[in-house]
């Protein structure tokens, strides 16, 4: 199902039109804005009308609130139904008969699933409930070498997803955890997606939450964490990619038509594009314009 409505305008520079298309899913239900179901729908909803609508994704809910998604989409004005990415488990049985309910919906068509897994046994008794007819997402932990859980995702067929981050600073891996991670997907040509924590474009000292007085601290960036797994996939050492992703400084980018600049390296378009299509597919936010304000205000962006 396609979820981007309009196309990127000329203006855009190269790099960006080859990485932003269906880039953010939205997950505004989710901390740090835990917005109501209502509020979430009529955001995603405007977010699809808007100019940006190139760069939305999928509206991720937990399996378990998807009838309450459908009622409140039903409520809209009638249009093509939305491609949802559904959070399922731990009762992945219970979960696998909601989203059953949903393959083909009018209002919404849950296409995509995604879960948890910290163990292979655990892998296999999910994917024996849910079943493998959408695409799926397996969240794993980065903490230690996940390779033998990942090259099981890669042989199910399925796709692997990394945390990011979060609301507190430990919840935030070390950039050594994420690039090892991208290596292994890259070695088992595993695509993955990243969720929590990539509000922001480039790497750097952020508000952890919306409110007033919030803990700041190191997140990543999401232009950051992208550019990154393209220089995993063009052969960069680790050294190289992990101080790509914990670059800090605006000044030590540039973007122009030939790529993504970065301390005398290039990321070109084209690998960007290839990136997008085979290794880091998408990532999570709660919000949408944050993501895209920060681009603009670096002037990444036509305003």
């Amino acid at each position: 199902m396609t979820v981007a409505t309009r196309p990127a305008g000329p203006e855009v520079v190269a790099p960006l039109r080859a990485l932003l298309p269906g880039l953010i899913d939205y997950a505004g239900l989710f901390p740090p804005a835990a917005l109501s179901m209502a509020d979430a729908v009529a955001e995603y909803a405007g977010h699809r009308r808007s100019a940006d609508a190139w760069v939305l994704g999928r509206f991720v809910a937990p399996a378990a609130r998807l009838e309450e998604l459908a009622t409140a989409r039903r409520a809209l004005a009638p249009g093509a139904p939305w491609a949802v990415s559904a959070l399922a488990g731990p009762g992945w049985g219970e979960d696998a008969g909601r989203m059953a309910r949903w393959s083909d919906g009018a209002e919404l068509v849950v296409d995509t699933v995604e879960f948890k897994a910290a163990s292979v046994p655990e892998l296999e008794a999910a994917v024996g409930a849910l079943g493998r007819s959408r695409t799926c997402y397996v969240e794993v932990p980065v903490a230690g070498d996940p390779v033998e859980l990942l090259t099981r995702i890669a042989g199910l067929g399925l796709r692997a997803k990394i945390r990011t981050g979060g609301v507190t600073p430990e919840q935030f891996p070390p950039a050594a955890d994420v690039v090892r991670f991208m290596e292994r997907c890259r070695e088992l040509a595993l695509p993955f997606k990243a969720t929590a924590g990539l509000h922001h474009p480039l790497t750097g000292d952020y508000r952890l939450t919306y409110e007033a007085g919030s803990a700041r601290g190191r997140m990543f960036g999401f232009l950051t964490l992208f550019a990154a797994a393209a220089a995993v996939a063009l052969g960069w050492r680790t050294d190289e990619v992990t101080g790509l992703l914990e670059e800090g400084s605006v000044e030590a980018y540039r973007l122009d038509a030939a790529g993504l600049h970065w301390r005398g390296r290039i990321i070109p378009a084209d690998a960007l594009g290839e990136l997008r299509h085979s290794g880091a597919i998408a990532f999570g936010s709660c919000s949408f314009t944050e993501p895209l304000a920060d681009l603009r205000t670096l002037g990444y962006l036509p305003a």
